[in-house]
Formats: C-alpha cells, structure tokens, sequence
C-alpha cells in the first residue's frame, strides 16, 4: 500500500485529475470522490479536475453532480477511482484511457487494478480515508466538502451502528463538524424519502419470501413494480435496508430489475459474510453489505440457495 505522500505527489504531476467512483452509487461513493475533486479544486485552481460516473445518482445530487468528461480529456490524465473494490463496478469504464491509475478504497482488496492505491479495509468508510488524506496533506477542508464527506461516513456506517465505527471514525467526524455543517439536516437528507418510495418499500415488504428456516429473506421487485410507482432504479435503494428490520432475520436479498432485464443484487447481513458470495456475481463489496448482478431468474434462484448455506453454516457454527 502507497503511503498519502507519494499519491500526492503524483496528483502534483498532472494537469487533469479524473475521478471515477463504483457504479449505483452510494453516499461514500459520491462523497469520497465529490470531496476529493472539490479539496483539490480549491489547491489546484488551474488543474482540469473533473468527476465522472453515470449521471443519474438518484437522491443523491445534493451531495455531488457529475461533470460532462470527453474521450480526450483522459490524454495524459491522472485517474483516481474511490470506494471501488474492483473493475466490473467502476462507474464509467473509460477509466483505462487515463495515463495512471490510482485506488483509494476501504474495501478488501480483491483486485488490486491500480499502478497506485491505498486500500485500508479497517476504515469505515472511503470518505474518513479522503478525511485523512485532506487532514496529511493540508488540503483545503470546507463546509461543502465536510458536508460530502460526513454524508459518506453516516451513510457507510449505517449512522454509528456498524462494526466498523472505531474511535478513529469518530475523531474524523469531529473535524468535519468543526466546518459548521448542518448535520440534522444531512440526515434528513439520508433518511427522508418520497411517498411513491415508501410505498415501494411497503411493496417490497408485501413481496418478501422466507427459507425454510426464516433467516434468510429475498424481495424481487421489477421494472414494472417501479414504473407503476414512479420510481426509478436508483431510488429504489431505499428497500434495501426494510428486511433487516424484522427480527429473526439474519441475511436478505431485495433484488431490484434494471431497464436491460438484469438485475441489481443487495446483499445485507447482521453475522454472516457475503461479499465473496457477491464476488462470484460480478460484484463485491464488505462483508455485511456488498453488491452484484444477476442476469436472470436462474441466477437469483442460485444466489438464493448460495445465501441459504452460507447462512445455514454460520447458524450451526454460534449454537
């Protein structure tokens, strides 16, 4: 792993900096790489630095929008990925035009793609390990960039409640808060949805299917579930986190159809790990909360039973 230094050092080198985050993107996604891109704006003014990634983020644009990047702006770039495991979920593939490649990431590291990186799987989120390069490197530190940053933080860690909040996490959050950012208000943001949303979370409620044990759950809601509801694929990440909230669950899927027929998978867990499971499905992620993709309804019925042994094994391993 590069130390903070010599990635900076090598963001001095370039005159255009493109950052890319994964794919259906998530606060530390688009916090990690909008803080990134705006610290270095404000050190750099007369570096072309630009954030790209599919332009729909859902409800999250009042953390960050994405720039409109062309093919030869990646000439002689500097390209810096945040919070990506690995190349399958790097929102915008054209990652590979840039000159060098550089990784800042928080997840295990599967696929060491990058000339450069520093992945620190023991952080809780992308977003504290920007914190910390900003804080090394004495980057400017704003309210509009401690806003990015605290809303990937609160986002990773499920607002406290995961096992990866450390103490350091909290120190982190401590020099956000000194910026002035409203933090009700960015939970608010978080946490607020819209009517259609919640009844898409209702729906997906009403769709839920048990094992036979009843700790492992799944809920497959279609594009015709989402268009008869307004709702669009982003926005219907507001299911994920409705399964975990019923007692006796343990793992759970909510799958959700994309417009090409695929499907985006979520997986969730409160013990068991399952990031290898969503690496088997061109996904991955952490080991209670990870992403992959299934192409049909075979594979979500093999994604299924996968998650049923893995659950079955680790119920018979803590009796």
């Amino acid at each position: 792993m590069n130390t903070f230094d010599e990635i900076f050092s090598k963001i001095k080198q370039y005159p255009t900096i493109i950052l890319h985050r994964h794919t259906n993107p998530d606060p530390d996604a688009i916090g990690s790489q909008a803080a990134l891109a705006k610290s270095l704006r404000l050190q750099f003014p007369d570096k072309k630095i630009l954030c790209t990634g599919e332009n729909d983020v859902g409800d999250l644009d009042w953390i960050n929008t994405m720039d409109e990047v062309k093919d030869e702006d990646y000439q002689g770039a500097l390209v810096i990925t945040t919070d990506t495991a690995n190349t399958p979920r790097i929102s915008d593939q054209r990652y590979r035009l840039g000159d060098y490649l550089i990784k800042i990431d928080h997840h295990p590291d599967v696929d060491p793609y990058a000339d450069m990186s520093y992945v620190d799987s023991k952080a809780a989120a992308a977003c504290e390990i920007i914190a910390d390069f900003i804080e090394a490197e004495g980057l400017p530190l704003t309210q509009e960039i401690a806003l990015a940053l605290y809303a990937g933080i609160v986002g990773d860690t499920g607002r406290f409640m995961y096992d990866a909040t450390s103490a350091h996490t909290f120190e982190v959050v401590s020099r956000l808060m000194e910026t002035g950012i409203d933090i009700s208000q960015i939970a608010r943001n978080e946490s607020e949805v819209t009517f259609q949303q919640a009844k898409l979370q209702s729906l997906a409620l009403e769709k839920m299917q048990l094992d036979e044990s009843g700790l492992v759950a799944i809920a497959v809601i279609s594009q015709a579930d989402l268009k008869a509801l307004g709702v669009t694929q982003p926005q219907a990440s507001v299911t994920v986190s409705t399964p975990g909230r019923i007692k006796g669950i343990l793992t759970w899927l909510v799958i959700v159809e994309k417009e090409d027929g695929t499907y985006r998978v979520h997986y969730r867990s409160k013990g068991p790990h399952i990031n290898k499971l969503a690496e088997a499905h061109d996904g991955g992620g952490h080991e209670l909360a990870s992403g992959a993709t299934a192409h049909d309804q075979v594979e979500i019925d093999q994604i299924f039973q996968e998650l049923v042994e893995v659950t079955k094994k680790y119920k018979e391993d803590h009796e």
